[in-house]
């Protein structure tokens, strides 16, 4: 049986920061997912938070990066657009911030990892 490894050695600061912000996004759509399960949106936001983890570890894992990268910049910026679609000022407005800066900081930090990495 093979050992999972996670590769760390190419992990630059900038890394560090879009792991974080995901990270980051993760735990507040947990949080608010909790809050609002059994609504769809409750759902929605624990799907997403699935998403986010998933990235992670996809990226320690060293799967694929610079697509992983790709995809992760309209999986998070569509976050944003469904908020301000759906859910202005509809939930907790702090976590509201936070979540919503943390993912314009991780969109800015893949655009750049994928602009690097290609």
């Amino acid at each position: 049986m093979s050992e999972a490894r996670f590769d760390t050695s190419s992990v630059t600061p900038l890394h560090w920061l879009a792991v974080a912000m995901a990270l980051l996004s993760a735990v507040v759509h947990l949080v608010l997912g909790l809050e609002f399960l059994p609504h769809w949106m409750g759902v929605s936001f624990v799907l997403s938070t699935g998403g986010f983890v998933g990235a992670v570890i996809l990226f320690f894992a060293n799967v694929r990066r610079p697509l992983l990268y790709l995809v992760g910049i309209p999986y998070t910026g569509s976050q944003i657009v469904f908020w301000l679609l759906v859910d202005p000022g509809g939930t907790d407005l702090a976590l509201e911030v936070i979540d919503k800066t943390a993912q314009v900081v991780l969109v800015i930090a893949l655009i750049v990892l994928y602009r690097r990495d290609t």
